[in-house]
């Protein structure tokens, strides 16, 4: 369920203004739920008191940081970074089993079309995708939720230095290490269990830094925020059950 409260603004000045996107807020009106009523670009501008324009998107279930300029001209000058790979994004995110180190996925991801949004759209190729991965914290928690007698879990950086479709979940699926509440992607049984145990219902996966160029005065701007609200109150509750990384 998303937050009814005002949007969290972590960043504002005269050209830009960014947000932590709560889970389930679509970023504008879609195709994808045509019956959804509140969207992120008409809830900042209502909040802010001008028109926002978002300079890239986050996945529905995703939570974050959401970035929009004040003016068209400022939101093309960030569109041209993200194009040519300029802004750097960083994201936290719990998965399925232990990552014991650092790494690096690069595999190629098929463009999978959305039915809706996506259905005018050709076939495409896969297309080059790399991500880096950097575990931080190891959970085991003494309850089976699958053929295992305990549920063990990493939270963990993850880097795309690309920006398919679903990159990260997929490339996480790739890596037999899913997101948790990945509902497309992901592992039902462990959804389940976390739903059940833990009353936790959303994508483990929260956009909690971002670099760029300031289109205005070009110095480094770098933007931070928590992990989403929810996956906040689950790493709390398994506090007890963090394992030290060897």
């Amino acid at each position: 369920m998303i937050d009814e409260t005002l949007l969290s603004v972590v960043y504002q000045d005269d050209t830009l203004v960014a947000i932590n996107k709560p889970p389930g807020l679509l970023v504008h009106r879609s195709p994808i739920d045509k019956r959804e009523t509140r969207f992120a670009v008409q809830l900042l501008r209502d909040q802010v008191g001008q028109r926002v324009y978002p300079v890239h998107r986050l996945d529905r279930p995703t939570s974050g940081l959401l970035l929009f300029a004040f003016n068209g001209p400022t939101a093309s000058i960030i569109g041209k970074q993200m194009m040519a790979r300029q802004v750097q994004k960083q994201y936290t995110a719990i998965v399925r089993g232990w990552i014991p180190a650092p790494g690096m996925i690069d595999y190629a991801l098929k463009f999978k079309a959305d039915k809706i949004a996506d259905k005018d759209r050709g076939d495409i190729a896969p297309q080059p995708a790399c991500t880096v991965y950097q575990p931080l914290k190891h959970y085991e928690i003494p309850e089976a939720s699958g053929r295992y007698g305990s549920s063990r879990y990493t939270l963990v950086q993850l880097k795309p230095y690309s920006g398919r479709k679903h990159q990260l979940r997929r490339h996480m699926v790739h890596l037999r290490h899913p997101i948790v509440g990945d509902t497309s992607h992901g592992d039902g049984k462990q959804n389940k269990f976390l739903r059940q145990r833990f009353g936790f219902e959303n994508l483990a996966l929260s956009c909690t830094s971002m670099g760029l160029e300031h289109p205005e005065h070009g110095r480094w701007l770098t933007l931070t925020c928590e992990p989403g609200a929810s996956m906040t109150r689950l790493l709390t509750d398994w506090q007890p059950y963090q394992i030290k990384i060897q």
